[in-house]
């Protein structure tokens, strides 16, 4: 007799042996298991249900060939909702929870009360947009993105979600320039990764390369960004960007040079790397 504890501990050693992490295992199983209404923990020692057994195999065996859980499962969980997830959009990380978070503090310590426009620039599977207009139903959040297969996962999110988000196709945030709209807010995750830089498999085999990697330094898409902002900002108002661990020196020397007078402070993960970049202007 198969138990859920008997198949989750042979599937952590054919992870362990294949190199891919076991909490990905663990994980598999127990987003399977509330799928089909049970608590894991309580059937720990019973026989596995034959539907989970299959499923939890076949995922498994694609886990090893590095294929995201995200993917597998066709969703991520983030900020405590559940995200459609498709090949054509970058699963959403932990870290950018971070950003979200800090960015619902300033809107709270900054902007006092009324609406607020906000965007989202580059907004793969709509995670940032849907959030922040979640959290704060006074913020209309604008999101743009370049690839109309992104926009599809993100607009189907929004609706799941029950949540209003203006969703327009272009490069970075020349729709919403095009549109005369002008932010107090604006977010963005832009690809950062290097031209030359070494990807875990599971990223470059499997995550759309056009929401990974950012030019010889990382960071094209932010100087684009950068460039168009004086035609997007309001006088008062912020920007708010996730970015690489080591592009702190680089990114500030680009912000200095196009806004000399702007505040610029850099904030650091939950493991203690600068990953997010603010930028306020008049605030």
């Amino acid at each position: 007799m198969a138990t859920y504890r008997q198949t989750l501990k042979n599937a952590i050693v054919v992870c362990q042996q294949a190199g891919v992490n076991e909490m990905l295992a663990r994980r598999l199983m127990l987003e399977l298991t509330e799928q089909h209404q049970l608590n894991l923990y309580l059937v720990d020692d019973e026989e596995i249900d034959e539907i989970i057994l299959s499923e939890f195999l076949i995922g498994i065996e694609r886990l090893c060939r590095h294929e995201p859980l995200a993917h597998i499962l066709g969703y991520e969980w983030f900020f405590g909702r559940k995200f459609s997830i498709s090949k054509d959009v970058l699963v959403p990380r932990e870290e950018t929870e971070e950003l979200i978070g800090h960015i619902l503090s300033d809107i709270d310590e900054l902007f006092g009360q009324g609406e607020l426009d906000c965007a989202d620039i580059g907004t793969g599977s709509g995670a940032l947009a849907i959030t922040l207009k979640a959290e704060e139903p006074r913020c209309r959040v604008w999101a743009s993105d370049i690839s109309e297969e992104a926009l599809s996962i993100a607009r189907k999110n929004a609706i799941d979600l029950s949540t209003e988000v203006h969703f327009v196709l272009g490069d970075m945030a020349q729709p919403l320039i095009d549109r005369q709209v002008k932010l107090d807010i604006c977010i963005s995750n832009p690809p950062y990764i290097k031209k030359e830089e070494i990807v875990e498999r599971s990223v470059v085999d499997f995550e759309p390369h056009v929401a990974l990697f950012g030019g010889t330094d990382g960071l094209d898409l932010y100087r684009k960004l950068l460039d168009q902002a004086p035609l997007l900002m309001k006088e008062r108002s912020m920007m708010a960007f996730e970015m690489g661990f080591d592009q702190q020196e680089t990114l500030h020397c680009e912000i200095a040079l196009r806004f000399p007078f702007s505040r610029i402070e850099f904030r650091k993960d939950i493991n203690g790397k600068d990953r997010m970049c603010f930028v306020y202007f008049n605030c």
